[in-house]
């Protein structure tokens, strides 16, 4: 599913400020409001994936939503279209996350639960690879289209048309995602939970060192902004929509080829240890976000920010699961899914208010210093010689 996705976002940005041209405060809207809204969705299909025991047919519907909705962003004439073809592929996404994130730890032993998930990362990343690869090849057959090595408004209706073909194109490996999970994907069944829904979500917050990750997160996420702000900064040092997409490429690259060995890392070393470092990480990365002028800086960055993607996102989704009973699996993912969806809202409005009023500088700063929050925080509560 990635492959279609992946073929969109990177272009996203680009499709909004270059052709539907709208300001950096708008994007911050559309990323916020479409993350946060559907996110609400997160703890509810955790908690009824907890009470039926039936993961895959929540994890179908979500990647099944977001295929059909693409139409309305290959149609769309105004950013409000964009808006609402966000605010639906997220919903879709809120579906499926805690589900399909319950399955992988019901799978999985737990001293493998790092490794596990970080070869899903790789894999969900190797598809956010191809993706956009087959954008660099659309892109590249219009680009003989232009009439000037300068761009005029002929050469912008191209651009416009090469992004509309992607987005339709993207349809295809949905579907053919959609397919694989009916007739592929098998779930273990487990009795049914008798619970009622206020003791079910009690008891996925019962434990105080998750509730003290959900702050540390919270606070973390506030200004880890929308990669659509890490886009436009790589076009403000003057990178074009080709050199873009590729870069988008290789930080995929990066992102699926870390992911197994950081895993592999956090099982052996101990995932706190592995957190840790990837906060210190993203701190460093977007303070140098805030100062750097040169392509070369600014593209090296990018591709560090693979490496702390690698490394952060699926440890600590693995990290979860020790603090959590598995009776409680996917009300608890969608309890962390749902933070941090949540704050994508005041994060992406905080990031593009700050672009239009100070510049990029400020927007990574601040970033930087959530970041900093986040790592003292992390190492306050769960420091400890003690491995997990």
């Amino acid at each position: 599913m990635d492959v279609s996705s992946e073929m969109i976002y990177p272009l996203m940005p680009l499709f909004l400020t270059n052709i539907l041209g709208v300001n950096k405060s708008i994007i911050g809207l559309i990323e916020g409001v479409a993350e946060s809204t559907a996110s609400l969705l997160k703890v509810v299909s955790g908690y009824i994936s907890d009470k039926i025991r039936r993961r895959k047919v929540l994890i179908l519907a979500g990647y099944g939503l977001s295929t059909i909705t693409r139409p309305i962003l290959a149609l769309a004439a105004s950013w409000s279209w964009v808006l609402g073809y966000r605010f639906i592929d997220r919903i879709g996404k809120g579906i499926r996350t805690a589900p399909r994130d319950a399955i992988i730890a019901e799978s999985t032993s737990a001293e493998h639960l790092g490794r596990a998930f970080g070869f899903h990362r790789a894999m969900d990343t190797f598809g956010a690879i191809v993706g956009p690869a087959i954008a660099l090849i659309v892109i590249y057959l219009y680009s003989h289209q232009f009439s000037s090595t300068v761009l005029n408004m002929e050469d912008i209706k191209i651009i416009e048309n090469a992004f509309r073909t992607i987005f339709w194109f993207s349809i295809i490996p949905g579907l053919i995602a959609v397919f694989l999970i009916i007739f592929f994907v098998r779930e273990r069944i487990i009795k049914s939970q008798s619970d009622n829904p206020t003791s079910i979500f009690q008891n996925s917050l019962r434990s105080a060192d998750f509730r003290k990750f959900l702050l540390i997160v919270g606070i973390f996420s506030l200004g880890n902004s929308s990669m659509a702000f890490i886009i436009l900064k790589v076009q403000d040092v003057g990178a074009t929509t080709f050199n873009i997409t590729f870069l988008y490429l290789l930080f995929n690259a990066v992102y699926s080829f870390s992911s197994m060995p950081a895993g592999m890392a956090a099982d052996y070393f101990g995932k706190k240890r592995m957190i840790l470092i990837s906060y210190i990480l993203f701190g460093l990365i977007y303070f140098g976000f805030a100062f750097s002028k040169t392509q070369t800086h600014v593209w090296t960055l990018l591709l560090l920010y693979g490496v702390f993607m690698g490394i952060s996102e699926g440890i600590q989704r693995a990290f979860v699961a020790t603090l959590l009973s598995n009776n409680y699996l996917g009300t608890g993912y969608g309890v962390y899914h749902t933070m941090i969806g949540l704050i994508a809202l005041p994060s992406s409005l905080i990031a593009g208010f700050l672009w239009d009023i100070k510049g990029p500088q400020a927007t990574f700063l601040f970033g930087a210093i959530t970041a900093a929050i986040a790592s003292t925080l992390f190492l306050i509560f769960f420091w400890k010689p003690k491995r997990i």
